[in-house]
């Protein structure tokens, strides 16, 4: 790298900065947390979407499906369940939650149930999203340790102390304009990646020719995941419509921004365009790591610098090696963006719920001025917190990594059906659903730990049904108390809103005509490229 990379990178954190600082003045926690609900449903798109994709996407997905052993294109089965996810999510759960008023999602769970079962899911939610965001940032700052020329410490306190000051400064609004600036730096940069990497080949004619047909499987039909195997097609579509509404509606960092939203409209917006549009955005990481992948195998002096046990490296090898200064600059910055969006969203996400959670059980009043210093300062706490886990990682192995998200499925099942029994049932209450979530978690446990040839997307499914049947199940043994009700403006009857079934009828066509196209298309995929 030299001055030209730098000045773009600089010029980068500081345009950050400058919207962080701009979108300050906030008057109530609505507007910090929440953007006042002023948000239109297309920079929210590009915020989800940064969060989501960015963090592990711009470097693992690549380097999975283009150079890592038994790798390919078999990473774009864990999009297939997507569409169906955001329809579960943009009909059902976050309407409701954005009818409620809330600003933290669980403290819907107190209102519809009670403060234990808020609390449980609530303390579930900051730890794993705190620790989880600290190890990304860490196996990030290894990557600009290599092409920055600094120590994993500086690019730590680096990432950290930029994004901790223009989140803390704008809230939500800072979070998310943030995030689309990101999220366009991203594609960007993976699309030049693929242009520098068909040019060094040859041309597309050579790639083709040079592909590894061992990388364009995408469907596998034959495995139910049951055997020790990864990757079927009926636990990555089973488990991971569970796995995604979880994530994407019943995890506060994701769930915040629908909360955001102008109006319910846009809402539904955001997830039929995330449901839509992310994976094209996918399949274009896969096509980066199919061309560099493809280099890789093809030059002997870029394999070599490629580390045999981190092949996480592709992508920043490639950069250093193959890109022009200015260019090599926008890459790292892309790098960058793929930390700082993923870690201000959970800064922001982590301040609301615990500060939420504080006020409720302190019972002190949550005064604007004093409100928005305490969300600052909440705020302040949290990015320490995760930069000194980022600091102290470093004897986490990759492993880990992959551990933190079977963590996670350890969860989303549960979670998830404690959120649709309290939308979607009025005879469960908290002490139905306190057990049944216990049992939900129990279950996922057994199989982790007793049952280990079934694949861990299952978990999600296993999760799901233990709660929602333990739930029903002890609901008619021990019939409920009075349940707490919920307004929310919608006449209601039996398991639906009625007056949602005709409104998100094309919704439902649109996501789940496109879920088949999708598996369509990846079924005919690899004849395509052979």
């Amino acid at each position: 790298m030299d001055i030209l990379d730098y000045s773009v990178i600089a010029i980068y954190l500081i345009t950050l900065l400058a919207i962080g600082f701009s979108l300050r003045g906030q008057q109530s926690k609505k507007d910090y947390f929440l953007a006042g609900r002023s948000l239109s449903w297309k920079p929210l798109l590009l915020s989800i979407m940064a969060t989501q994709l960015s963090a592990v996407s711009f470097i693992s997905a690549p380097a999975f499906v283009g150079f890592r052993e038994g790798g390919g294109l078999i990473w774009l089965s864990y999009e297939l369940a997507v569409p169906l996810a955001m329809l579960l999510l943009a009909t059902i759960v976050l309407p409701t939650l954005y009818r409620s008023g809330v600003v933290s999602i669980y403290d819907y769970l107190e209102r519809r149930f009670s403060t234990s079962t808020r609390i449980f899911i609530s303390i579930v939610f900051q730890f794993s999203r705190a620790f989880a965001t600290g190890i990304m940032v860490y196996a990030l700052s290894i990557i600009l340790q290599g092409t920055m020329q600094v120590s994993a410490t500086q690019a730590i306190l680096l990432i950290g102390v930029i994004t901790v000051l223009y989140s803390l400064q704008g809230g939500m609004k800072a979070v998310v304009y943030g995030d689309a600036v990101q999220m366009v730096v991203i594609v960007v940069g993976t699309a030049i990646c693929i242009a520098f990497g068909l040019n060094a080949l040859g041309g597309w004619d050579v790639f083709m020719q040079l592909l590894p047909g061992e990388r364009v499987s995408t469907i596998n039909f034959s495995s139910l995941g049951l055997d020790g195997d990864g990757f079927g097609f009926f636990p990555m579509v089973l488990g991971g419509v569970i796995l995604y509404a979880s994530y994407y509606g019943c995890d506060q960092s994701e769930a915040q921004r629908a909360l955001s939203a102008k109006t319910e409209g846009d809402l539904k917006k955001m997830m039929l365009a995330n449901g839509i549009f992310r994976f094209p955005i996918t399949l274009l990481y896969c096509l980066a790591g199919l061309v560099i992948g493809t280099l890789a195998f093809n030059d002997a002096d870029l394999l070599s610098q490629i580390p045999k046990d981190n092949p996480d490296w592709l992508m920043p090898v490639f950069i250093l090696n193959y890109l022009p200064h200015g260019l090599i600059g926008l890459l790292v910055v892309a790098i960058l963006a793929a930390a700082m969006s993923s870690l201000s969203s959970a800064i922001n996400s982590l301040a609301a719920v615990s500060l939420e959670d504080y006020f409720k059980l302190t019972g002190k009043q949550d005064k604007s001025e004093g409100y928005l210093r305490s969300a600052k300062f909440a705020g302040l706490i949290w990015g320490v917190i995760i930069l000194l886990l980022s600091l102290n990682a470093g004897d986490i192995a990759p492993t880990v990594i992959e551990a933190v998200n079977k963590v996670g499925s350890v969860f989303f099942g549960p979670v998830l059906a404690v959120f649709l029994l309290g939308i979607l049932t009025r005879k469960v209450d908290s002490k139905h659903v306190n057990f049944a979530l216990l049992c939900g978690v129990a279950t996922n446990l057994t199989f982790a730990f007793f049952v280990e040839d079934v694949f861990w997307f299952w978990w999600n499914v296993t999760g799901f049904l233990g709660t929602v049947l333990s739930a029903v199940i002890f609901s008619k043994l021990v019939p409920n108390s009075e349940v707490n009700a919920i307004n929310t403006n919608q006449e209601y009857k039996g398991n639906v809103f009625k007056s949602n079934v005709l409104k998100d009828k094309t919704i439902a066509v649109l996501l789940v005509s496109y879920f088949c196209l999708l598996v369509v298309f990846c079924y005919l995929l690899p004849g395509w490229l052979q």
